[in-house]
């Protein structure tokens, strides 16, 4: 039996087929029909342009593209001999303002798409104001980001060498303000504990404590049977870098180093989104990859019960806002106004080079690849989080979000375990 299913409530639109055999998903394609074209239409482009034209491939996660986008050119221009180095304001401005945009994606999607998803399938009416509260923690981040940024979404505030914006004490303050109520939320609403409490949570049994909506969602998934659904590969990768999370990949309990030169793109047949593999093997990309290469201990602990299921990656999601929201307290407390914005002064740009910008964006990693030609943007590749988890089969090799898929009882649980991974189609197809 075929049952086919638009999956909507997500960042665009995708369409899931399902093949049932003896009452499960016996198989499953995953269709992606919207393009732009972005790649194309930065053709011809002054290289610089691509800092106002990235940030549009998404609307929710904008800025992980700029930043992407400013790095490939800033690799490109050292290849090209360019000699400069961001200061230490410039880059945690940049890590301060991106780490905010994860938090807003990963609240957006804990109180829009898992909760109602869930609601759905438990056949229940939700008991609470779901769309209030991702919009006032979602805004309240936001503002923080406009800050630094200008706006939000869409700004093109990071430039090579560095960021536009020069805050003031003022500035840093009012941040602040806004990051204290951000945790103020996470404390009473999302966890019902102290932020330091929750963070000091190593194992299981801990758990037990864990109070507030993400408390509450946990212990309704093991009563419904729901958390050890939703098993992929275990196969974990990370490919950006920065002063919190660490390039690696993971094969069970393996750690190893990674060759960006072995990421490649595969066009696949029904669907306008390519493929992303790395050694032409997939892997999954983003908060759980990312804990799991950090070796968060709830995370492991997580991971050694339950695997790579359902509720590790919602737990891994969530247990992001709290590391980030401590962790962006720390960059505005530490943050010293005295120097530089930009250290590259010139906007000269080099005739002709070739970049790589990786950034770990909220659903994963994300690259920017540019290649440039007597000063003009000869080829743009974009490879994006979800082309890593949501691909279809290659080779006979099913896609980590649909071999997730594989054994489930219907297509309502199945739309549960796609939601997880946070799908974002105008992202994989671009």
């Amino acid at each position: 039996m075929i049952v086919k299913k638009l999956i909507e409530k997500i960042e665009g639109e995708a369409e899931l087929e399902f093949s049932f055999k003896s009452g499960k998903i016996d198989d499953v394609d995953i269709k992606f029909d919207l393009y732009r074209g972005i790649e194309e239409i930065l053709k011809g482009k002054a290289p610089r342009d691509a800092l106002v034209i990235t940030p549009r491939v998404c609307g929710i996660c904008n800025h992980a593209h700029l930043i992407a986008s400013v790095r490939a050119l800033e690799s490109g221009f050292r290849d090209a001999g360019f000699t400069f180095e961001l200061s230490k304001k410039a880059k945690d401005i940049r890590e301060f303002t991106l780490s905010c945009e994860l938090v807003q994606n990963h609240i957006k999607w804990l109180y829009l798409t898992i909760f109602p998803q869930l609601n759905r399938v438990l056949k229940s009416d939700p008991d609470d104001n779901y769309a209030l509260k991702a919009s006032y923690i979602a805004n309240t981040v936001t503002k923080a980001i406009a800050i630094f940024a200008g706006q939000w979404p869409h700004s093109s505030y990071a430039v090579p060498g560095g960021v536009t914006c020069d805050p003031t004490y003022i500035d840093i303050i009012s941040a602040q303000n806004l990051i204290d109520e951000a945790i103020r939320f996470t404390q009473k609403v999302l966890i019902g504990m102290d932020l330091d409490e929750y963070l000091s949570i190593e194992s299981l049994s801990q758990l037990k404590t864990l109070g507030g909506d993400f408390g509450k969602l946990l212990f309704t998934l093991e009563d419904n049977q729901l958390a050890k659904i939703g098993k992929s590969y275990d196969r974990f990768i990370v490919l950006g870098e920065s002063a919190f999370f660490k390039s690696a990949k993971s094969i069970a309990t393996t750690t190893s180093t990674i060759d960006q030169r072995f990421v490649k793109e595969l066009e696949q047949t029904g669907t306008k989104a390519k493929a992303a593999l790395y050694k032409n093997r997939f892997y999954e990309v983003g908060p759980m990859a990312r804990a799991i290469i950090n070796k968060e201990p709830i995370i492991m602990s997580l991971r050694k019960r339950y695997r790579d299921s359902l509720i590790t990656r919602i737990y891994a999601r969530v247990h992001e806002v709290a590391i980030l929201l401590n962790y962006t307290k720390g960059l505005l407390q530490n943050l010293d106004i005295t120097q530089e914005s930009c250290t590259l002064k010139s906007k000269a740009t080099p005739s002709d080079f070739s970049g790589v910008g990786t950034v770990e964006a909220a659903r994963g990693s994300l690259i920017h690849r540019v290649k440039v030609k007597e000063s003009i943007i000869s080829k743009y590749e974009i490879i994006t989080p979800t082309q890593w988890n949501l691909s279809n089969s290659v080779e006979e090799k099913r896609g980590v979000a649909a071999n997730a898929m594989i054994g489930l009882e219907s297509d309502e649980l199945a739309s549960f375990v796609f939601k997880s991974f946070d799908v974002c189609s105008v992202c994989t197809t671009h």
